[in-house]
This record gives C-alpha cells, structure tokens and sequence, in this order.
C-alpha cells in the first residue's frame, strides 16, 4: 500500500515563545477569517468588522458591559484551568453554573424580605457548594468506576437545564409574573451592589478578579497546586512521587464546579436580578476556549475572557444591525478554538516529506 508523503514529526524541543505567542496568531487568523466571512454573507466585510469589534465598546457603557461579560468567563475559566492543568477534563461547567444559579436563588427567595448584609455571602457560598456538589457527580464516578469525565460532566449540564425548567415552570414560579417561567424578582439584599452608577457593571467583577489571584496562589505557589501541575505534566513521575491521582480529580472538578457556581450566583444576583429559563446563557462552554486561549494562566485568562465577552458583544451587534443570527459570535469562537489548536500542532510537530524509495515503491 502507497504510504502517505507527508507525515507530521514531533519537535525535539517546541519554541516556549511561539507556545505564547500562538493565542495571538490564532486571533489574527480568526480577524482575517471573520473578514472573509463577512464577504460571503454578502456584508462590506470592514464595516461588519467594525460593528462587530468596534462599536460595542466605543464608549464606557460599552467598556462596562464588556467587563460585565466577561465576569463570568473569568471565574469558569479559572476554576476550569484548575483540572485542566492536571488533565482532568471537566466539560460541564455550563451545568455547574446554572446550579450555582439554583442554589444562589434558593437563598435570595427564602429572604425575599430580609434586609441582612448576610444574604449576599451566604449566595455565593450556596452558589459554591451547588456547583462543587454537581461536579461531585463525575468526580465520584470517575474515582469510584472510571467512568469517563467528559461525557459525564457534559450530559450532566442537560439534567441541569431540565432542573431549572422545572423549579421556574414549577415551585418556584412567580405567581405574579403572568405564567412566565420565572421566579419573583430579588429583593434589595439579594443584588449585587454597582460599581458605576447608571450602568449594569456590578462587584461581581472584584470576585472575579479575586478569584483570579486566588488561581495564580494555587497553581503557582502552593504544594497542591504544584501536584496538579505534576499530574498533568508527567503522569509517571508523579504515580512515582506517590502523588494521589484520585485527589487531583477531586480538587480538578470541585473547584470548576465551585467556580462556576459562583458565576451562576453572580448572574442572577446581578443582571438577570431573578432566576429564569434563559439562564443556559453559553458562558461555562466558552470558558473552556477562554481557558485554553488563556494558556490555563490567571492572566492569559483575564484578557482571553475579554476577547470572547468581545465576541458575545459583537453577536449582539451583527443581529441587530446586520440582520444575521446571533450565534455568529460562536462561528467566531469555533474559528478562534480551531486556529488556536491548528497552531499548537505545528509548535509542537513538523510536517515531513517522504522521500520514495529508490526504483519506485510498490
């Protein structure tokens, strides 16, 4: 059989700097696909470029809801980078932020009437503890019967969607919102405080940035977090140095799922300022593409995390001025996630030309 001439070989040693500078490649090929996307949807390819990236942050309302989006971005992407870092491969971070949602609401409706500073911690430590528990799921069956993470965790943010349906159509429906699949509205002490007044930005943003520094702590000056890395990095050195690959699953899903809880409190206690249907809002599915633009670092993250809240801005954008769907900005993520990957590979191999054997090969 004819063997195929060109074949891909690893790199002895692949370029640290390229390995760094290969986010930005992705998005500079992303922008040049975009262009040409836009010219054959039959757009003038540089004005849809301009509503797309410039005009939804032309001005500080823009700037803040640009940060607004990114909020939640940031805390998956964080508690996501955590696993990842150890290989453990938690998919289902939308789930996990919608229970941080359920568990966050649950608190904010039993004080409806309460008054208490009190009420705004406990949400975030529910929203935590909801997340951490859902993502206790996979992290026990892959402990206990090596059942598969990815699939896990992915089918389990289904499960999520049809819980919030039901407590939103059910239990907990607003018996004044006119049959719609919502709950009441939270009261004054249930809602994140703002950080500009007249605009929607909102301290959702300082835990984030907390949760952050907090990741770079973890993962850069702590025993465990260096563990994690270990794990991660090189499996059989680290089986040899007796580190415990059962609690690398463990910490890896807790803190995405606790992470991401706490996104979900931050959504509902801030923009959406009540639970509805609509809270599968993507933000846990494009953290992971945050995270691996972001290189799994707080800080590559914080920027990732605003290029992608500059593409759910600029979707907005193209459905209402270029009248095409909104799930343009995930064309515009997929693209990103591809060219990120496609680079990667070459940092990593070469392609290589078979040579044909002399006398011809048969």
């Amino acid at each position: 059989m004819r063997e195929f001439p060109i074949r891909l070989e690893a790199r002895a040693a692949p370029s640290r700097a390229m390995l760094l500078m290969s986010p930005l490649l992705a998005l500079v090929l992303t922008l040049g696909a975009g262009l040409v996307l836009f010219s054959v949807l039959g757009r003038d390819p540089f004005e849809a470029f301009r509503l797309f990236f410039v005009k939804p942050v032309q001005d500080l309302y823009g700037v803040s809801e640009l940060l607004l989006k990114a909020t939640p971005l940031m805390l998956c992407a964080i508690g996501l980078a955590v696993g990842f870092r150890a290989n453990v491969w938690n998919i289902g971070a939308e789930g996990q932020f919608m229970l941080g949602a359920v568990g966050a609401t649950g608190v904010a409706l039993h004080f409806q009437d309460s008054a208490s500073a009190a009420v705004l911690p406990l949400m975030v430590v529910f929203g935590a503890l909801a997340g951490a528990l859902w993502a206790a799921i996979p992290a026990f069956l892959k402990t206990r019967f090596n059942a598969n993470e990815i699939l896990v965790s992915l089918m389990l943010v289904y499960v999520a969607h049809l819980t919030v349906s039901w407590l939103v159509f059910g239990p907990w429906r607003d018996p004044e919102g006119f049959n719609f699949p919502q709950t009441a509205m939270f009261g004054e002490a249930a809602l994140l405080p703002v950080l500009v007044e007249g605009m929607r930005l909102n301290t959702a943003l300082l835990i984030a940035l907390s949760a952050l520094v907090a990741g770079y702590l973890f993962m850069q000056r702590s025993h465990a977090g260096f563990k994690m890395r270990v794990a991660g990095e090189a499996p059989a050195a680290a089986r040899y140095a007796g580190y415990s690959t059962r609690r690398a699953i463990w910490i890896g899903l807790l803190a995405g799922g606790a992470a991401a809880g706490i996104a979900g409190m931050t959504e509902v206690a801030g923009p959406m300022g009540q639970l509805t249907d609509k809270i599968n809002l993507g933000y846990g599915f494009a953290a992971i593409i945050v995270a691996f633009v972001g290189r799994l670092d707080p800080l590559g993250i914080l920027f990732a995390s605003l290029l992608m809240a500059l593409l759910f801005l600029g979707g907005e954008q193209a459905q209402q001025y270029l009248n095409l769907p909104g799930s343009i900005s995930m064309v515009f993520q997929g693209m990103l996630l591809f060219f990120l990957l496609g680079s990667d590979v070459l940092i990593h191999y070469r392609f290589r030309i078979r040579r044909a054997a002399a006398g011809g090969a048969h």
